[in-house]
């Protein structure tokens, strides 16, 4: 058991309580509900009057992360890390990984957007790279079902925040730098760097394994050496064909072409799979071996999960970057359907600089649209949609505030051959409105209509 504990609730007999500051609540006002579960030391940035042992540091959440490093970064020595960073992409390239080691008979775990999994041990996440903390608790819960091999997904927060803070990555991978979390970030610049810093966590030996085909890889090259999948990659693409839900893909990997076929569709699929192979082809697994058990692998839930609905297809994906968007219209058209309608909304409290962005997407390449909520938060959800449609000339759209409605009504649009777009949201089976998150599952809704 790690002896430090931030969140009084879970405060057990014997440990330390350190207090944080969050942006919300102040970890010193319940200090004396660690007090009453047992806490017998606090960790605080100035003196209280509680009936506890303190050590005045600073700032408490830096001593947190160095205690935690110092302390037990090296009870993980052995365990084999692979990090996944990207703004698209990470989810699936690293369950691929995950899948496939376990398919080659190996002890792993998974940590990422769709939570922690190990064996038949499954918790949800609140963020895709948890703090260093909740993380470490879980590398212990791995360790003691003696995982051997860690496929985690490693967000641009969490590498700007330390939240990987002593870890050493056997292989780390970069998937594509497209717009996102400018919230945070603030400028494109800053975005990349925090993804730079990837590099900084691999072991002495380890390696980076590339997307060549954007432009952002130029600026890992330049920092270390590392493998390159894409059309003059190392694992070169040299043609692909898709149906609605397959992907045949011809690669070349030093002289050699390979031919393999995936349970995945799209273009942007076609990178995340070569990226799950050189991940794991680096490992030390055969290419061969791993092109045979790529018929038993899967999309996870919610990244392009087809489901059939009156004489068309609904599709339901986790894309909510402008990037992510286009890709996979521009991946559905390829598919040449009777027609493409595009259900989509953005998120509240996140970079509202995307939406407008968004909106001109859906609306240039898809032949309907339905603009809707995804997940407000605390904004206005009419705002929200006014952002989205800013500016926007087009008039194949309507927008419907309410997601159920509208994805009723996408529903009651499908005509033979139609597929439909539900965009934002994939995995997730809730819905966050205010402060609250409330039951809702795009798949859930296609299947009950």
């Amino acid at each position: 058991m790690i002896k430090y504990e931030t969140n009084s609730k879970l405060v057990q007999p014997g440990q330390i309580f350190v207090a944080i500051k969050g942006h919300t609540v102040d970890g010193h006002d319940f200090i004396p509900e660690a007090i009453k579960r047992g806490a017998i030391k606090a960790i605080v940035d100035h003196q209280t009057n509680d009936d506890i042992e303190e050590l005045i540091v600073p700032d408490t959440k830096a001593y947190l992360n160095e205690q935690i490093v110092k302390e037990y970064a090296k009870e993980f020595k052995d365990i084999k890390f692979i990090g996944v960073t990207g703004t698209n992409g990470k989810t699936t390239t690293c369950y691929l990984v995950y899948q496939l080691l376990r398919l080659f008979g190996k002890n792993v775990a998974y940590l990422g957007t769709i939570g922690f999994y190990h064996g038949d041990y499954y918790q949800e996440l609140d963020n895709t790279t948890p703090d260093i903390l909740t993380l470490y608790k879980m590398l212990f819960i791995a360790k003691k079902g003696g995982v051997k091999y860690i496929v985690m997904e490693v967000s641009s927060h969490s590498l700007a925040l330390d939240r990987v803070a002593g870890l050493a990555f056997t292989i780390g991978g970069f998937t594509n730098l497209t717009q996102d979390h400018l919230d945070f970030h603030e400028t494109m610049e800053n975005y990349l760097q925090a993804k730079l810093k990837m590099i900084g966590y691999l072991n002495g030996h380890g390696k980076m394994i590339l997307n060549a085909d954007d432009k952002a890889s130029k600026a890992f090259l330049k920092l270390a050496p590392a493998k390159t999948v894409g059309l003059k990659g190392s694992y070169q693409i040299n043609k692909y064909t898709f149906s609605t839900d397959t992907t045949t893909i011809k690669f070349t990997y030093r002289k050699k072409e390979y031919v393999v076929t995936t349970n995945l569709t799209s273009h942007f699929n076609v990178y995340n799979y070569l990226m799950a192979l050189a991940i794991m082809q680096t490992l030390g697994f055969k290419i061969e071996d791993i092109i045979y058990h790529t018929k038993d692998i899967y999309p996870p839930k919610g990244r392009c999960e087809t489901i059939k609905v009156k004489e068309g297809l609904a599709v339901v994906d986790f894309a909510h970057t402008p990037d992510a968007v286009e890709k996979v219209i521009d991946a559905y058209n390829e598919n040449k359907p009777a027609r493409l309608i595009t259900l989509v909304g953005c998120g509240g409290d996140r970079d509202p600089k995307k939406r407008p962005i968004m909106g001109r997407i859906a609306t240039d390449k898809s032949d309907y649209v339905i603009f809707t909520s995804d997940n407000p938060r605390t904004e206005d959800p009419e705002a929200i949609l006014a952002d989205i449609i800013k500016d926007n000339h087009a008039t194949n759209y309507e927008t419907i505030v309410d997601r159920r409605a509208a994805i009723k009504r996408g529903i009651d649009l499908l005509e033979p051959g139609d597929i439909l777009l539900l965009l934002g949201k994939g995995h997730e089976n809730y819905q966050i409105i205010g402060h609250e998150k409330h039951h809702f599952d795009d798949a859930e809704e296609v299947k009950n209509y």
